[in-house]
């Protein structure tokens, strides 16, 4: 197959980009570095079958030349530090960004996933959420420009299944964590893990007992590989099961890494959801799918990625350049 995959130096894209270039595939990868990383885009230049093109899907994409078989849309800043200090480009990718994705796929005839996410549950009133559960969202507050952007692009890639038959796939994604992932990313994983390796106090918001569960990024491809394996346009959850306290969570990397560290509470951002957990029935019944890598061994993986990361401060991020695809490393 040959694949455009948006984001493609973010977190999950380059894991995703790997998958596929292991399996014999081509991967186009886009990305216009406002979140990603150049070293993910560095670990797959070089690599058989992947090419790369700078650029920003908000504002359109060229025409990459050839045939393709796939669209994967996973460009987005994902974290709530990110997507707050980029709240306007983060609405856009998740609407002009997905309109223009879905267009390039209607035009190659090519079949389409969005990368969604649970963040489409808002602070969830039901509790675990299956896809059916439409959602408890503030559709203006400080995490809106994410949570509404994904809700738009779900309506908007149903409406070009309905209205014009493009065959498309959606999955929304769970906390995910693992190699890859921004040291500054924001999110709880990497604050506890980079914390600890720091010897610093691992600050828990609020009470610390707001739950989450956690799925190691290997586990999301695999459920992200057998969706494109199946013909269904519904939204599929992809997630852990097992939900976790932030305060017990802070106790097991506080244990892995370093046992004498102290934690210490913090205010409580706003909107933050009480609980997050996903059904995953579907995923079950469909694709025979549910997490295998525990979340200690998962942690411990992606504490010895940090551990032996350079400890050089991430790359400024660059702006988007036109271009057509190519193996070379953006400049």
């Amino acid at each position: 197959m040959r694949l455009l995959l948006t984001g493609s130096a973010g977190f999950i894209g380059s894991h995703l980009a790997a998958h596929f270039l292991n399996g014999g595939h081509e991967v186009v990868g886009v990305d216009n570095y406002l979140s990603g990383q150049l070293a993910n885009t560095e670990r797959l230049l070089g690599r058989p079958g992947f090419s790369f093109l700078q650029a920003d899907v908000s504002a359109g994409l060229p025409d990459v030349g050839g045939p393709l078989d796939w669209v994967l849309h996973f460009a987005s800043p994902a974290s709530p530090p990110h997507y707050q200090q980029f709240p306007v480009e983060t609405l856009m990718v998740g609407a002009q960004g997905t309109q223009h994705a879905l267009n390039l796929a209607e035009r190659h005839g090519a079949r389409f996933l969005l990368a969604s996410t649970s963040e489409v549950y808002g602070d969830p009133l039901v509790h675990p959420q299956p896809e059916t559960y439409w959602g408890h969202v503030n559709p203006n507050g400080l995490r809106s420009c994410y949570d509404e952007a994904k809700r738009y692009a779900e309506a908007l890639t149903m409406a070009y299944h309905r209205a014009r038959g493009l065959d498309t796939r959606i999955i929304r994604i769970f906390n995910t964590y693992g190699p890859h992932m921004r040291a500054d990313d924001g999110r709880v994983v990497t604050n506890f893990i980079n914390q600890a390796l720091a010897g610093e106090p691992l600050t828990v918001q609020g009470d610390g007992q707001q739950t989450r569960s956690f799925q190691y990024v290997s586990d999301l491809i695999r459920g992200v590989a057998r969706l494109m394996d199946v013909t269904y346009h519904d939204p599929v959850n992809l997630g852990g099961t097992d939900a976790i306290t932030m305060l017990r969570f802070a106790e097991v990397v506080r244990a892995l890494v370093n046992p004498d560290l102290p934690i210490r509470f913090v205010p409580l951002a706003a909107d933050d959801p009480r609980q997050r957990q996903p059904d995953i029935t579907v995923a079950r019944r469909l694709l025979g799918w549910a997490p295998e890598v525990s979340l200690d061994d998962g942690l411990r993986r992606t504490a010895a990625y940090f551990r032996h990361a350079a400890a050089a401060p991430p790359p400024t991020p660059a702006r988007p350049g036109p271009g057509r695809p190519s193996d070379r490393a953006p400049a």
